[in-house]
């Protein structure tokens, strides 16, 4: 049966409090070590090279997979002492993968996140101020104009806008996003990161965790900064501390130059010459 969501539990202290966490598959050491600790109201980037660990981490910050060792503690409750079912429920988590099978309109897909399901649950029905709620984040992510349409007419920066909104359904204190400007062009990227400040600014007491490869998919309203590389932790704290020409090539490890410039930032890669 899905979760429906009625109310958010009350938090106390961080949003997240990851401690010494460790991720082994096989042979592999997936996370080494790692450790977080977000508060309400932060928003935070998540960035490193293919196969640091990024997505594995926000696995885990997301109740979808357990740790091999250490503490995760997501809204007060401490993964392996807690139904994730439910505390799934009041988290929401933005895949652009997110699998629609059926050609449900946008609004439907953003009326989905009241009930943790992918499809409309038979005999269930959102109630007047639900829908009302739904409307409003749909004008919110700027999406209106496409409320009635079908899922498969959409472009990526639309569905990526439509999740959003329906992450937020629960009314959660806590957004993970994955990627979110996969896909986009300039101009899809840049209205998703316009949306993701205007939300910022409308729930000053959300956190966010955003995970990215690139530093121009950052949003100005960005607060703090983690650095992942083979699975642990190079640096993590306020992004202006972070995110600096040192950090980021060691990250990365390519010589980049790290530019901000009115709220946003950009790596500018450094020619290496090869030997003669």
């Amino acid at each position: 049966m899905p979760v429906v969501v009625t109310s958010t539990p009350a938090d106390a202290g961080p949003v997240l409090l990851a401690r010494d966490v460790d991720l082994v598959r096989g042979e592999a050491r997936l996370l080494d070590s790692v450790s977080l600790r977000v508060e309400h109201g932060e928003h935070w980037a998540l960035l490193g090279p293919n196969g640091a660990g990024k997505s594995t981490l926000l696995g885990i910050l997301g109740a979808r997979t357990h740790p091999t060792r250490g503490e995760v503690h997501v809204l007060g409750r401490r993964l392996g002492r807690v139904d994730v079912r439910e505390l799934r429920s009041y988290l929401g988590h933005v895949d652009p993968r997110h699998p629609v099978q059926s050609p449900l309109t946008l609004r439907q897909v953003v009326l989905t996140g009241l009930t943790n399901t992918t499809e409309l649950v038979p005999r269930w029905g959102p109630s007047a101020s639900e829908e009302a709620e739904a409307d409003r984040l749909i004008a919110l992510l700027g999406v209106s104009h496409r409320a009635s349409d079908r899922w498969p007419t959409l472009s990526q920066g639309e569905r990526g806008r439509a999740l959003i909104a329906r992450a937020l359904m629960p009314a959660p204190r806590l957004l993970l996003l994955d990627e979110p400007a996969t896909g986009l062009d300039l101009a899809a990227r840049e209205q998703l990161l316009t949306a993701l400040d205007t939300l910022r600014r409308e729930h000053p007491g959300l956190a966010t965790v955003l995970v990215t490869h690139h530093l121009e998919e950052l949003p100005p309203s960005t607060t703090h900064a983690y650095l992942l590389r083979d699975g642990r932790c190079l640096a993590a704290g306020p992004a202006s501390a972070v995110l600096t020409t040192e950090l980021v090539s060691q990250c990365f490890g390519h010589p980049v130059r790290i530019v901000h410039d009115d709220g946003r930032w950009a790596a500018r890669a450094r020619r290496v010459l090869a030997p003669l």
